[in-house]
């Protein structure tokens, strides 16, 4: 993918066709690395999946046979240098603590790096096809961050939805702004 951005847009949808509730959203960036995190409780995976979820041809798609977002995020963090890393505990392992968590690091100082890209279109697109999940997000840059939490927001819009029109604007221009004032 062009944009890591992306690649958390399609791990989130993943999280979301799992019967997430509660979807985080953590980049920790540095002027030499960068890591991002995807956590959920969603309904997880079993361990013999998650054995296999770095493979192309493993996917719980029904639409088509391959899935390679976690093989091309893989790729893309090893060839900085980087990694992933995958934790997850199947609903039938765990009725109460399962979920899935997964972890990208990426050295920036490499041709290879794939920058963040537009992260507040990304988050605007979650929040808008999926506004009853309760998202968090976290980016942690240059000695300051950005954050956005939609329970904090659901308090203060009340029955107003978030996938309203006005609110989706509201949050691009309240995430946009936090960007603009990091120091550097």
């Amino acid at each position: 993918m062009k944009e890591l951005s992306l690649n958390i847009l399609d791990i989130a949808m993943n999280s979301v066709r799992a019967g997430a509730k509660n979807v985080g959203i953590k980049i920790d960036e540095t002027d030499k690395s960068l890591v991002f995190t995807v956590s959920d409780d969603g309904k997880g995976m079993s361990e013999e999946f998650l054995k296999r979820a770095s493979d192309p041809f493993c996917t719980t798609r029904t639409t088509r046979n391959v899935g390679m977002g976690l093989p091309l995020l893989k790729l893309a963090a090893q060839q900085t240098g980087g990694d992933t890393e995958i934790k997850s505990i199947s609903e039938d392992d765990d009725r109460v603590n399962h979920g899935t968590v997964i972890k990208a690091f990426f050295y920036k100082n490499t041709v290879d790096f794939t920058p963040l890209g537009d992260i507040v279109s990304t988050l605007v697109t979650l929040i808008q096809g999926s506004p009853d999940i309760h998202w968090t997000f976290n980016h942690k840059k240059g000695g300051g961050d950005v954050s956005l939490d939609t329970n904090a927001l659901k308090n203060v819009l009340g029955d107003v939805p978030l996938d309203t029109p006005d609110v989706l604007v509201w949050i691009k221009e309240y995430l946009t702004e936090q960007y603009d004032s990091l120091p550097g």
